[in-house]
Formats: structure tokens, C-alpha cells, sequence
């Protein structure tokens, strides 16, 4: 039943014409089973599944009267199917098929959040091999810290979209149940069989218990899982932020053609993309928390968690798919400039390359404590006057006194700290 759809745009699958196909759905396939275990005349379900269709603007003109959206949908439907139509909705809650549609919406949406993390780890994963040898500064807490490769950001950031993968595909799992269990969960006016068939028809498990209601610790979790995700994405934006900075200048979101920075200042070039996705990214972690809210219910059930679900649930999918066209749009167009990075890196001339000096030192017998002050006086006499770290070092008579010219040369090198970058990619993309 579900394969029908072809559904391209996120949008789409949150529109109420959408959720009233879905309801209607969970409705034919409980008439179905109920047919097919003789409870209704397989005529009448045979009819339902022709004849039902609906029409939204009508819908909305019932419910105005009504006061309840599935009430005015069966409504509606019961004119398009005739005298069958009484047995639609037999022995069910309205929660029976608004919690199963609703974990079909959600199924629909992960499958397209799900094509566009591929999408993005193939592109991630395309420019890592491409920067592989990139070599630019690795910096903590915002200051140099030892070289690395752009290309091993790039790897750091596809093996953590790997992980949200990972993290849809199970939540996929624990949101892909239905219930069929009527008004408290007993099922006292319906045969527990018809939840297994309706369900199996639908794609989706029984949920195994459930009150009124599908759990919400279910819905939270897949609320908790778009966050962390938008949370991945700006992270890396922030990144990018961060390194398009004048002062540092490695790289540069794409800037269009006849793209405009600032009305002020026609020299701006503003990474308004990656801020863009970090604002929203914000929003999702705050709907996330709604979904937290939402877990606890009075008893068998209560409705504080509708309305705020119909907000939330669509924006944080519809968000979390834009978020991640956007970031494609950034990579895919991402300016690298490596002779800046190699400028960066070069900047506190050789500090950088202090811990190889100490280790070198230690691995002659000298204490590390001891080693630490011998590099330390040195390096901070070159940081304090700005001057080349090499050249002090090649002064010290303490550090001479232990290792030779040549021996010292060789701790300053870019290579040694990027020998192990083929067994990273191994280890983050396979052979």
C-alpha cells in the first residue's frame, strides 16, 4: 500500500492532505483485516478500499461544525464510499489510526532524510580523499596545536554522518510500530489479529503494549535523533565559520555570482549559509526538548502532547532536510585555499612542533619532566619575541647536549605527523 507513494519533497509528506491519506490508509488495511477475518463481508471491504477518497476543503467544513478532524474526515469519506462506510472505524479509537499514520509520516520522512545523509557522506567522503594531503594547523582551544590534513576534517565529519546514519536507521526501528488496540489498549472491541495484519500490510510492527496511545518515549527519541543530526551539521558549519574568518582566510562558503555580502560594504563575502544552518540547528534541539515534554501523559492517555506534536514533528523533518540540502550546497561548492593553511600553520615558526622535540629528548633517557623544561624555555622565548623556534633550539646547549643537529631537524617535520593517514581512511571508509 505505501509503495504508491513517490513523495520527493519533505514538505509534502507534512501537509494535511498527506496525513489524511495516511489515516485512510490505516483505515482500509484494518478494513481488510477485518475482512479477511470475517468480521466484515469482504464486499464492504473491497468497496472501502475502491471508493474512499476525501476532500480537504470539505474536511475542514465539517470539522467546523464537529469539532474533530477524524470525525469530519470519516465524514467526508462515508460519502464517496455509500452504505460500506459503516464499516469504517469498527471497534477502533481515533488514536488507533492517527498514532499508526502518524509512524507512517514519520517512515516517509526518514526514508528521505535517510537518501540525503548518503548523498552527503558520498560527497564528504569524495573531498576527504580530495584533501587527503591538504596539510593546514590543527588548533585546541582555538590556538595551534600540531599539523593535520583538511582532508582528515573531512573524514572526522563523514564518519560522524555515518553514525547519524546508523542512529535513523534504529530509530526507524523504534518508531516503525502501529496500534490497533482500541480506546485504553485492552483491545476489548477488537481482535488483536487484525493489528498484526493491518500492520504487516502497512509496513510496520505491533507495537507490543500501548494505552490509547503509542508511546512518546518513541516520538522523542526520533525528535532527539534529528537534533543531534542538525546538531552534526553545525558543528561543521561552525567550522566553516570559523576558518572563513579574515584572519584566517582557509576556507570560504560558495558565493554566487551577483551575490551581494552587506548593504553596507560591498568587500563582504559572509558565511550566511553555515550561520543559517546553525540558527535552525537551534530550533531543532528546542523541539527536541518539547518531545522530551511530551513522554509524560495522565494516565491512559491525555492530549497535551497533539498539538504541540503537529509543530514539531513536522518542523524538525522539515528543517533537518533542508539543513541538509544547505550543507550539501556548502561542500559541494566549499573554497579551499591550502597555501593559506600552509601560511597558518607556519605562523608561530615551528612551535608547533614542540611535543615531537620533548618526546625525542625523553626517548634518550631523559625524564619527561626534565624534557618539558628543556623544550619549554626555548619555545617560549621564541613565542614571547617571535622568533623562529628552530633556531633557538639549535642555541640550547642542554638540548645539544643530548641531540645532534640532524636529530633535531628531524623533529621538525610535517611528515612525521601525517604518517598515519592512510590507516585513518582505512579505518573511516574501509579499503
Amino acid at each position: 500500500m505505501i509503495d504508491r507513494y513517490t513523495l520527493k519533497e519533505m514538505g509534502e509528506i507534512w501537509t494535511l492532505k498527506h496525513r489524511y491519506q495516511r489515516i485512510l490508509d490505516v483505515e482500509i488495511a484494518v478494513a481488510k483485516a477485518q475482512a479477511e477475518l470475517s468480521y466484515i463481508p469482504k464486499d464492504a471491504a473491497r468497496v472501502i478500499e475502491e471508493r474512499a477518497r476525501f476532500d480537504v476543503t470539505k474536511v475542514a467544513e465539517i470539522e467546523r461544525e464537529v469539532k474533530h478532524d477524524l470525525i469530519a474526515l470519516l465524514t467526508n469519506v462515508a460519502e464517496y464510499v455509500g452504505e460500506p462506510a459503516r464499516y469504517i472505524h469498527l471497534g477502533l479509537t481515533s488514536y488507533d489510526v492517527v498514532d499508526t499514520a502518524l509512524a507512517l509520516m514519520l517512515k516517509d520522512s526518514l526514508k528521505l532524510i535517510k537518501e540525503k545523509i548518503d548523498s552527503l557522506f558520498l560527497l564528504l567522503k569524495d573531498k576527504a580523499f580530495e584533501h587527503k594531503e591538504t596539510v593546514m594547523i590543527g588548533r585546541t582551544h582555538g590556538i595551534h596545536a600540531e599539523p593535520i590534513s583538511f582532508g582528515l576534517k573531512l573524514a572526522l565529519w563523514s564518519a560522524e554522518m555515518m553514525r547519524n546514519k546508523e542512529r535513523l536507521e534504529r530509530v526507524e526501528e523504534v518508531i516503525g510500530v502501529g496500534k490497533i488496540s482500541g480506546a485504553v489498549g485492552t483491545y476489548a472491541h477488537i481482535d488483536p489479529r487484525i493489528e498484526e495484519i493491518a500492520c504487516k500490510n502497512l509496513g510496520l510492527k505491533p507495537a507490543p503494549i500501548s494505552s490509547q496511545v503509542i508511546q512518546r518515549d518513541r516520538h522523542a527519541d526520533y525528535l532527539c535523533t534529528l537534533a543531534i543530526i542538525s546538531s552534526s551539521l553545525d558543528k561543521f558549519a561552525t567550522e566553516i565559520r570559523s576558518l572563513q574568518r579574515t584572519e584566517l582566510g582557509e576556507l570560504e562558503e560558495p558565493f554566487a555570482k551577483g551575490q551581494k555580502g552587506s548593504s553596507a560594504m560591498p568587500h563582504k563575502k559572509n558565511p550566511v549559509l553555515c550561520e543559517r544552518i546553525s540558527g535552525l540547528a537551534r530550533i531543532t534541539r528546542a523541539n527536541a526538548q518539547v518531545g522530551l515534554e511530551n513522554i509524560a501523559l495522565w494516565n491512559e492517555r491525555d492530549i497535551s502532547h497533539s498539538s504541540a506534536e503537529r509543530v514539531v514533528l513536522a518542523d524538525s523533518s522539515i528543517l533537518t532536510d533542508f539543513m541538509l540540502d544547505e550543507f550539501f550546497r556548502v561542500i559541494k561548492g566549499l573554497v579551499v585555499y591550502p597555501e593559506r593553511m600552509l601560511e597558518n600553520l607556519n605562523k608561530t615558526r615551528g612551535l608547533i612542533f614542540s611535543e615531537g622535540l620533548m618526546l625525542t629528548l625523553v626517548k634518550k633517557a631523559v625524564s619527561r619532566e626534565e624534557a618539558y623544561k628543556l623544550v619549554q624555555a626555548p619555545a617560549l622565548l621564541a613565542k614571547e619575541n617571535n622568533l623562529d623556534f628552530q633556531e633557538q633550539v639549535l642555541k640550547e646547549k642542554g638540548i645539544l647536549a643530548i641531540l645532534s643537529e640532524s636529530q633535531i631537524k628531524e623533529c621538525f617535520s610535517i611528515k612525521s605527523h601525517l604518517k598515519n593517514i592512510d590507516l585513518i581512511f582505512e579505518r573511516v571508509f574501509g579499503d
